[in-house]
């Protein structure tokens, strides 16, 4: 067996990059959609299961490139903001394999498996995605803009997260 020396340890160490998720204009204006995307799925009743980061594509060409070099004389906010405005992205949910469909008339279970969906794609954001706190927020945002129970399904979320922590503390 090699023995790894000092040297060649902090070499690894020193390569070793930490990764930063991407919080811009771009990324908020992303996950706003997703929320809204999230939103239509729960409006027709339909519980996604896994509502992971790695369910969840970008069917669209890239952001626009925001390099505002080649106008110098052009306010670069603004020619931002409209490249921004102008990014229609298309997200898709993939994965349906632990779907269900949520026609049950208690509302309340399906105001909790709508929260379970949330709780668990915010989970995976904080754990995956450090520093991406306002992207779930946008997140949000979106879904609360565009879901006809927004209101009840936050109620839930806020208890779901309760036992959630809870079983967290105490396994």
């Amino acid at each position: 067996s090699r023995s790894t020396s000092k040297s060649e340890t902090g070499d690894i160490q020193n390569n070793h990059k930490k990764i930063i998720t991407r919080v811009d204009e771009y990324a908020k204006k992303m996950s706003y959609s997703v929320g809204v995307a999230i939103a239509k799925m729960h409006n027709c009743n339909i519980i996604h299961g896994d509502l992971t980061t790695s369910n969840i594509m970008l069917r669209h060409e890239n952001p626009p490139n925001t390099n505002t070099e080649s106008a110098p004389n052009a306010n670069a906010d603004t020619c931002t903001k409209s490249k921004i405005d102008d990014w229609n992205q298309d997200i898709v949910l993939i994965d349906f394999g632990l779907s269900s469909s949520s026609t049950n008339t208690k509302k309340t279970s399906c105001h909790e498996e709508r929260a379970v969906d949330l709780y668990v794609l915010e989970r995976a954001f904080v754990t995956t995605h450090v520093g991406s706190e306002d992207l779930v927020g946008e997140v949000m945002r979106g879904y609360k803009a565009s879901c006809q129970s927004s209101d009840s399904v936050f109620v839930r979320l806020a208890q779901v997260r309760l036992r959630g922590r809870k079983k967290e503390s105490f396994g």
